[in-house]
């Protein structure tokens, strides 16, 4: 080959490498998307898909496509490490997940050591605040959750004796929850009953404990558990005592448990932050494009899969320093329903409040009345 020939070889290979397109920006994604929690995993990642999608479609971040590069967890530990593994060597600098605070407590760790930022939809226990890790989260904690409930049960609803079951494969989140919300009814003056405990992964029958449960007189029965055990429990205790209260942790009250649970759940509680009757523009153009790409209306784990991923994207778009850094440095972030605002720790705070379920909804409770809003 001449040089007039290998100098234009060279130029052709310089002009083809300038066309060739640039490199994705790897997101992760860390959820339970098999199993009996499934549904919350399933809701957040397709919010975290839609949020990729649009950005996508608006020039992705910094003129490079964004690829989200989707992970089961199985909701168990060792397969969650595993695939936080995988993520890692794929080159992810941040992660949207993980979904529950079982997982959270299993994969931070790795985490921190690898310098990769994880940005939570969902996990809410209370023992991963105040850390100064890599860990954040664009919801409140359980300690609002649970405080929230325990008062408005206590105060507006005149509750007196509160039986709470827990699923104690998430204990993470669930005994965090129960110890909040016994906290929080008692000082109120109220009367908690010993805690039942129960294993998702490996108990067929929970009649022993709703027996114990109801046999001890309580007024409010308090779940915390997936929407799949939750509802089950809801149909047990309403078949033995049709009038008594109910209520659920945050982590149930998707709209698979008012499937699955049907008239037993008529005139349950639930706190929450999401607001499924949300008029304003921002969250009426994320639900009209969500259920255009899903078929479905959004639901709470929806919208913090979104939130969570619009955080992800925003913070790789900024300038200077590290993932971390850069969050720290930012801290406000728009959500779709409320502002996202980090403290410097990463945990986030956002308004509770309360619903009950009627004609199969999650309705806002109205404050002075006490009662869902029809």
């Amino acid at each position: 080959m001449d040089v007039r020939s290998l100098a234009a070889g060279v130029l052709l290979g310089v002009s083809l490498a300038g066309c060739a397109p640039p490199e994705p920006v790897r997101i992760g994604f860390i959820g339970g998307l098999s199993g009996r929690v499934s549904d919350l995993a399933s809701e957040g990642k397709d919010g975290a898909l839609l949020a990729v999608e649009q950005a996508n479609a608006a020039g992705g971040v910094n003129g490079r496509p964004v690829e989200l590069l989707v992970r089961d967890d199985a909701q168990d530990p060792e397969v969650a490490r595993q695939v936080t593994g995988e993520l890692i060597q794929a080159g992810v600098q941040i992660i949207v997940g993980p979904m529950t605070s079982a997982v959270a407590e299993a994969i931070i760790p790795l985490a921190n050591q690898a310098g990769v930022v994880l940005v939570s939809p969902t996990v809410t226990s209370t023992r991963f605040s105040g850390q100064d890790d890599h860990f954040f989260r664009v919801v409140s904690t359980t300690r609002e959750y649970a405080s929230a409930a325990a008062l408005f049960l206590r105060r507006t609803r005149g509750a007196e004796r509160a039986a709470l079951i827990l699923d104690q494969d998430n204990a993470a989140y669930t005994e965090d929850w129960a110890r909040q919300f016994i906290q929080a009814f008692e000082a109120s003056g109220g009367e908690s009953l010993p805690v039942e405990r129960f294993s998702s992964a490996r108990e067929v029958s929970l009649m022993p404990q709703v027996t114990r449960m109801l046999d001890a007189k309580p007024d409010l029965v308090v779940i915390v558990a997936g929407s799949v055990d939750a509802a089950r429990l809801a149909q047990m205790v309403r078949r033995r005592a049709p009038l008594i209260s109910l209520l659920i942790g945050d982590w149930a009250a998707t709209e698979r448990f008012v499937e699955l649970g049907g008239l037993a759940v008529e005139g349950l509680y639930a706190p929450q932050y999401f607001s499924r009757d949300d008029v304003s523009p921002r969250y009426r153009a994320f639900r009209r494009e969500y259920e255009e790409r899903f078929g479905v209306a959004p639901g709470f784990a929806s919208v913090a899969g979104y939130d969570a991923a619009r955080v992800a994207l925003d913070a790789l778009a900024l300038p200077g320093g590290t993932l971390r850094e850069r969050l720290k440095a930012q801290r406000v972030f728009d959500g779709v329903q409320q502002r996202i605002e980090f403290d410097e720790y990463g945990d986030a705070a956002r308004p509770v409040r309360l619903t009950v379920v009627r004609s199969r909804r999650f309705v806002p409770i109205d404050p002075e009345a006490g009662e869902g809003m029809r």
